[in-house]
């Protein structure tokens, strides 16, 4: 007989049983009813977990000449793909996926300059590949050449847009300009010149678009969408004259291509207002093709050097300045003891016995020594340092250094007085030069014109700004007489232009040697000049500088320079007039909104060269701009309101004088050498449309 079991439950299991229910029952309460929850915030939690969050990106501002041209902007780019995989296809007669890969490459090798039939169809032949790429041939294209070949209907054919810096000028003032490139986080990042230093307000601020998603990231149709917009970045102008800095342009590498040199820097400043209207360096970069650059530092504010014998500009007016100053006494040149260094004339043994202005027009080593040690090494200090020397400008460019001129013993008081055991930046040497052209206040220099907003309002307006006042109105008009002989009177007459009365100084300065003392030979020298120009009326300062150029002479640097001074006063409207040359100057009036007709016959009875853009019966715009004077026989151009634009022959043309033509009629260039044009890819008569690129062949 089987025995019956009966198992009884203990009261304690029982009694657990009752305990844990109630605890999940308390914790889901408190879970219901509370924000938190082990410090996790659960209403922030859920909202997270299905809220999605886009970037709406800012559009980077451009950066403009002073006259509007543009000189840096972003644009669409996109990469070239391919879709190889058949299962793409899903109704042949509208094909996903490439059919015929010799029609498709040849097709692109046509229109992509860099991608060869070969290589195009080796990507295409990729077996097992969904999709390809086709290399740098296949990046960086453009809106246009995208939209040839979207015209093809190619099938497989697509493209992955993004954006990219272009530089419409390629090398043209790029240290000034700067680059820009695409960082880590696909964002456009300045790393050099205006890019760089305003960097900031060209990004703009980046917006955002908020909503919910349900568990898929599908929006949720109810969803409510909050959106903060983008603020685009500003946009700037630059004091940059565009022809003059073509001029400068071609004086930088015209030397380049004859000469071997390690740099060399060419600016012009508005003598009145400080603007720097041309800035030129060798070597320079295109911002376009980075690999092009060899040094990412901008000469112009971060190169410092000993000067030189422009520095006897400065210690020469200081001594006038303190009534130490006697241009006609007499001294012995050729050398000069102090403490236990011998001070040599250049020439090594003088001129004899000559007043201190022949010694200035000699440019004297000797008399600028002597004038030197009599003002003492506090009061030489003093003016050096007033003139902004040892310090920065301030000037809207990055990495500015601050150049050295302290000095303490009497041989160095003797040498700082020409230029040496000191050293100075090239935009330091321009704000002491406007001591010369504003009674003896220097003004500091400024490149950019004004900054706008996005909407075109002005948020920033640079302008003139005095700096302090460091000689009298008497002492700059005897160091104009004295810079006169240098260059009517003095050893150095090859520096005269023809077309106006510039006076000026040049410099010689020695170069330290790596472990001590200076460097010999006939290279191994910074050559320099500064000048102003017209004589009277000083409106403009030229200064440029040359560290180790294969010559021993200046003159191919001088041949250069007035060259350009020449270009420069007829550009600018402040050509002399003589015997030999009777060209009337003319200041433009504004012709916008006014009839076409009457603004022809008007402006082609002042013998100017008329451009006539479009056949519209109203003027849109004007190049050049109201007030703007040139002389007779300049280009003007008008645009119509009419936009039928007929290529003109451009036979003749400089490469500034095109470059301002493509900006107007709205197309892109590219150009093959340097000087004039002489031939162009689209001809003479032809209607211009905007997909349009021209390129023209320039020659000597």
């Amino acid at each position: 007989m089987k025995r019956k079991v009966t198992v009884r439950s203990p009261k304690l299991f029982v009694l657990l049983g009752i305990v844990l229910f109630f605890f999940i029952f308390a914790k889901l309460s408190y879970i219901s009813l509370s924000n938190k929850v082990d410090n996790i915030d659960l209403k922030e939690f859920a909202n997270n977990r299905n809220t999605k969050e886009d970037i709406i990106y800012a559009k980077r501002g451009n950066i403009y000449d002073k006259d509007g041209n543009n000189l840096a902007s972003t644009v669409n780019s996109y990469k070239l793909i391919a879709y190889l995989d058949e299962r793409r296809t899903t109704n042949p007669k509208k094909p996903q996926h490439v059919i015929d890969k010799e029609e498709t490459a040849k097709a692109l090798s046509e229109i992509l300059p860099n991608l060869t039939y070969e290589f195009a169809l080796e990507r295409l032949n990729k077996d097992g590949q969904y999709q390809v790429e086709f290399g740098k041939g296949g990046a960086d294209i453009s809106e246009s050449v995208k939209n040839k070949i979207d015209a093809l209907n190619l099938p497989g054919i697509d493209f992955i847009e993004g954006i990219k810096r272009t530089y419409s000028i390629g090398s043209f003032a790029s240290y000034i300009i700067g680059y820009a490139k695409i960082n880590e986080e696909g964002e456009i990042k300045g790393e050099l010149g205006i890019e760089s230093y305003f960097n900031t307000d060209l990004s703009g601020v980046n917006g955002k678009r908020t909503y919910q998603t349900d568990a898929y990231g599908y929006t949720l149709p109810s969803a409510e969408v909050i959106e903060e917009a983008a603020t685009d970045g500003a946009n700037i102008y630059l004091t940059i004259d565009s022809n003059v800095q073509w001029f400068a342009e071609d004086v930088t590498k015209n030397l380049t291509d004859n000469y071997e040199m390690d740099w060399m820097i060419f600016t012009v400043m508005d003598a009145n207002t400080g603007a720097i209207i041309a800035s030129a360096t060798s070597p320079n970069f295109n911002p376009n093709d980075l690999s092009t650059i060899k040094s990412y530092i901008n000469p112009l504010v971060s190169y410092e050097y000993e000067p030189g014998s422009t520095m006897k500009i400065f210690s020469f007016a200081s001594s006038i300045e303190e009534g130490k100053y006697d241009g006609s006494k007499t001294y012995k040149s050729g050398t000069i003891q102090v403490a236990d260094a011998t001070i040599k004339d250049h020439n090594k043994i003088g001129w004899g016995n000559i007043s201190y202005d022949t010694g200035f027009a000699y440019s004297s080593n000797v008399a600028a020594a002597s004038l030197g040690l009599d003002l003492g090494r506090d009061k030489l200090i003093e003016y050096y340092k007033n003139l902004g020397f040892g310090d920065k400008t301030g000037i809207e460019l990055a990495n500015e250094v601050k150049g050295k001129v302290d000095f303490k013993y009497q041989t160095e008081v003797a040498t700082a007085s020409f230029g040496q055991g000191i050293t100075v930046t090239p935009i330091q040497m321009l704000q002491a030069l406007s001591a010369l052209t504003n009674d003896g206040t220097i003004i500091k220099p400024y490149i950019v014109e004004k900054i706008t907003d996005s909407s075109d309002n002005i948020i920033y307006d640079g302008g003139r700004e005095e700096v302090r006042k460091v000689y009298s109105k008497e002492t700059m008009d005897q160091m104009k007489k004295l810079m006169h002989n240098v260059v009517y009177d003095g050893l150095n007459t090859y520096w005269q232009p023809s077309k106006t009365i510039m006076f000026g100084k040049t410099g010689t300065a020695q170069i330290a040697g790596p472990s001590g003392g200076y460097l010999t030979g006939d290279r191994n020298f910074i050559r320099s000049f500064a000048g102003v120009f017209p004589e009277e009326d000083p409106k403009y300062i030229v200064y440029t500088a040359v560290k180790q150029m294969n010559t021993s002479s200046a003159r191919p640097i001088a041949a250069e320079l007035t060259k350009a001074v020449d270009k420069m006063v007829s550009h600018l409207g402040v050509e002399i007039e003589n015997e030999n040359n009777q060209k009337k100057i003319i200041e433009l009036k504004n012709y916008i909104s006014k009839k076409t007709d009457t603004s022809k016959k008007e402006l082609l009875d002042s013998k100017v060269s008329l451009y006539t853009l479009g056949t519209g019966e109203y003027i849109t715009n004007q190049y050049p701009s109201k007030g703007f004077k040139i002389v007779e026989g300049s280009k003007v151009f008008l645009i119509t309101n009419k936009k039928d634009y007929i290529m003109e022959d451009l036979t003749g043309w400089s490469l500034s004088e095109v470059s301002t033509y493509a900006n107007l009629v709205g197309i892109k260039l590219n150009t093959e050498g340097y000087g004039y044009v002489i031939s162009q890819s689209i001809p003479a008569g032809t209607l211009i449309t905007d997909e349009m690129e021209l390129t023209i062949n320039l020659s000597k």
